[in-house]
């Protein structure tokens, strides 16, 4: 999935960005698991737990919202990063691969969000 955007907070021209920046951050966090913890941040929060994991994603989520609040364009986006950053954590220590998680996007895509959290809640 490629996507052009004018960087306008560096004043950099029309990039390329490719969506599968976030497949690469997954493999190196995913490499990262068995390194040693004092040479690795994602090693290191891996090595803490599932709760450390989930706890700091929370932060960074929470960080997230106060500056979109704000409307701290150039904070939002720092702080929505580290989400990702954070998320991608949290897939590699639940054993969730990108793809799984890219499949279940296209299998909502064109679907009512209203009509698709219907559907999830008869399943409940």
């Amino acid at each position: 999935m490629k996507k052009q955007i004018l960087d306008t907070l560096s004043g950099a021209s029309i990039q390329t960005i490719d969506a599968s920046v976030l497949d690469r951050l997954y493999q190196t966090v995913e490499s990262r698991r068995d390194t040693d913890p004092a040479l690795s941040h994602s090693a290191r929060l891996l090595s803490r737990g599932k709760r450390k994991v989930a706890q700091k994603f929370g932060e960074e989520a929470v960080e997230c919202l106060i500056e979109a609040v704000a409307g701290n364009k150039r904070e939002l986006i720092g702080e929505s990063a580290d989400v990702l950053y954070h998320l991608i954590v949290m897939w590699v220590d639940a054993g969730v691969a990108p793809d799984e998680v890219w499949h279940e996007l296209q299998r909502r895509e064109g679907t009512s969000g209203v009509a698709e959290k219907a559907a999830r809640q008869k399943i409940s």
